[in-house]
């Protein structure tokens, strides 16, 4: 871990999968319960669960319905796996300060980088806005350029995917406009267009639910992640408005034939949100119910996979690039 809060940072992401060097970790520390008069779940009843709009997902919803949201020793646990797994590729990681009772494992959310460029992420829930005060000391030893979008963007880095002169942007489909999980908006686009005029920023459009999280494409990382020399990806079709936006993106990381085509199960557990340390070196999970048939079919395609234990951070939507803001990776 870094404790040099005196350093200079550089930065460099132009993907999602060179050799990694430095990465903010969301902590698992803290992170209080979300409505905590919820507390009993065997109390509740249709009129005094959770509503949709008092919490951040629908899968949390629905396992704080059943009684079976995360305790915070399990997530610290797995937040610690992740960090020894991180520092034995000798990773420099850094974490966000502790805001009491706040949920602050997924940092990709907060901001992202883009070449030299720390971009400000503008949350599309006001409960996590605060969660930038937590990483600003990090920010602040950054060397290169850091830019704060004006509050009418919003743009969560779970949606962001920098490749080459290329940047894909997880959108809303028609119709899932006005939803709750609609996290990314079309000012985004303009503005990303905007301060990169040399690079096509390209909406991704994404099914999307309030409420079920089966068919709920919270951000594009639930639907898609390229892997390897970005010669392969993972991808959940279903998960897209266009099957040819999906068929692009296919095609543009590896074609048919490299992609590792998933379900809706898949989806919901998660799949295509694993993190790439290196071309070669890919975190998953390590439950086999979950995982295991993701994580057989990387191996055979060469992988190694770093199995963690990860499914009860998973059960509030989000996984292992969910949990990790990159600063720099390594380009020749």
């Amino acid at each position: 871990m870094s404790d040099n809060l005196n350093e200079s940072i550089r930065i460099k992401i132009k993907d999602e999968t060179a050799p990694l060097e430095a990465v903010i970790l969301g902590t698992a520390k803290d992170i209080g319960f979300p409505n905590s008069k919820y507390v009993n779940p065997k109390d509740w009843g249709s009129v005094n669960a959770p509503t949709a709009d008092q919490i951040n997902d629908p899968k949390s919803r629905i396992h704080l319905i059943q009684g079976t949201y995360p305790m915070e020793t399990d997530l610290r646990s797995e937040n610690d796996y992740f960090a020894r797994v991180l520092a034995k590729y000798n990773v420099e990681i850094y974490q966000p300060i502790n805001l009491p009772k706040t949920n602050q494992i997924f940092t990709r959310d907060i901001g992202f980088v883009i070449d030299n460029v720390f971009v400000k992420g503008n949350m599309g829930t006001l409960k996590r806005q605060s969660e930038f005060f937590a990483i600003r000391d990090i920010v602040a030893q950054i060397a290169d350029e850091v830019w704060f979008p004006p509050s009418s963007v919003k743009i969560e880095g779970g949606d962001v995917f920098p490749y080459k002169d290329k940047i894909f942007v997880g959108q809303a489909g028609k119709g899932y406009e006005n939803m709750r999980c609609n996290r990314t908006n079309p000012e985004a686009i303009e503005y990303l267009q905007k301060k990169f005029p040399d690079k096509k920023v390209i909406p991704i459009y994404l099914t999307k639910s309030d409420s079920d999280p089966s068919i709920n494409c919270l951000h594009l990382d639930c639907a898609f992640q390229p892997i390897g020399n970005n010669d392969h990806c993972i991808i959940y079709k279903g998960g897209f408005e266009d099957p040819d936006q999906a068929d692009m993106l296919m095609e543009l990381f590896g074609g048919a034939e490299n992609a590792i085509q998933i379900e809706g199960k898949d989806m919901y557990n998660m799949n295509s949100n694993i993190f790439s340390i290196s071309p070669q070196v890919i975190v998953s999970g390590d439950n086999d119910k979950e995982f295991g048939e993701l994580n057989s079919r990387l191996e055979a395609k060469g992988f190694t996979v770093e199995k963690i234990p990860y499914s009860e951070t998973s059960k509030m939507e989000g996984l292992l690039r969910c949990s990790t803001l990159p600063l720099r990776r390594t380009y020749g």
